[in-house]
């Protein structure tokens, strides 16, 4: 692979979006970064979300003597019964792996190795391509979102960051952009969960809406929005794949605010 260097963290290409203007409510076209101009490598994005994810898994294993605290013994041969441990004073198995309450034959591990790993230049280059994912609208529209602008991503000044505090504000302002839709999308998809997650805290699924960038978490905007359904908040400095890319699938419906962009201009900036 060949990667353009030295361009500057403010190049811009042909590639364009669309900035909301605040005052009159009209979306206009407006120069992306060059790093959207990045190949969009669907492998490279997968090899990444993998690390990602595995990189908050908690290792997990077994108590070595689980299953093992009985009093079971076998009664040998010559019984007319299997030679499998029986608990003392009674006829019933246990200890072993085929008996109720016994050790599990090949039980989890705390060495077990979960965490896939990627080289530093991968990540980077991942990220990219997660990115550049988002300015492509038949990519976007292909993971199922729904949102009316012709060109992403769709860009946000940054004075909306502290200027909307409540969330009905914030309602309004995904309904000017054109992306209310994919909210609602969200809302209709919630449902309860198959299985025993939902008694394990995670009740509830529902479906990947807006991923909103910001310059900072703490901002009243990213506050009014990070309740939203399927909407997640993140900023410029600390967007990674998982957010990017859920599932490992490229384009997600993305709105970026200026200040936000910048943050990834000068982060972006000197890899391409």
């Amino acid at each position: 692979m060949e990667f353009k260097t030295g361009l500057s963290a403010y190049a811009y290409t042909g590639l364009t979006g669309v900035l909301y203007n605040a005052e009159n409510g009209e979306l206009k076209e407006y120069k992306l970064p060059a790093f959207f101009g990045f190949p969009v490598r669907k492998d490279l994005i997968k090899r990444v979300y993998y690390a990602e994810f595995t990189a908050g898994l908690q290792p997990k294993g077994r108590d070595p003597l689980a299953g093992k605290r009985t009093t079971a013994e076998s009664w040998g041969a010559h019984h007319g019964v299997s030679r499998v441990p029986r608990i003392k004073g009674t006829s019933r198995a246990a200890f072993v792996n085929m008996t109720v309450g016994g050790h599990l034959a090949h039980p989890p591990r705390v060495e077990k190795v979960i965490k896939e790993r990627v080289n530093k230049k991968e990540r980077v280059l991942g990220t990219l391509s997660a990115l550049s994912a988002t300015a492509v609208p038949s990519m976007v529209r292909s993971r199922g979102h729904v949102f009316k602008p012709g060109s992403l991503p769709i860009i946000i000044p940054a004075s909306l960051e502290d200027e909307i505090v409540k969330v009905k504000d914030s309602v309004e302002l995904f309904k000017k952009i054109g992306v209310y839709e994919d909210i609602v999308r969200s809302y209709n998809s919630i449902r309860i969960r198959a299985g025993k997650g939902k008694r394990r805290g995670r009740k509830y699924k529902e479906r990947k809406s807006v991923l909103l960038i910001v310059s900072n978490a703490s901002k009243p905007l990213a506050k009014a929005t990070r309740n939203l359904p399927g909407v997640d908040v993140s900023t410029g400095w600390t967007v990674n794949v998982l957010q990017l890319a859920p599932g490992a699938v490229p384009g997600r419906l993305t709105v970026t605010s200026e200040s936000a962009l910048k943050q990834l201009a000068h982060r972006f900036g000197g890899v391409i």
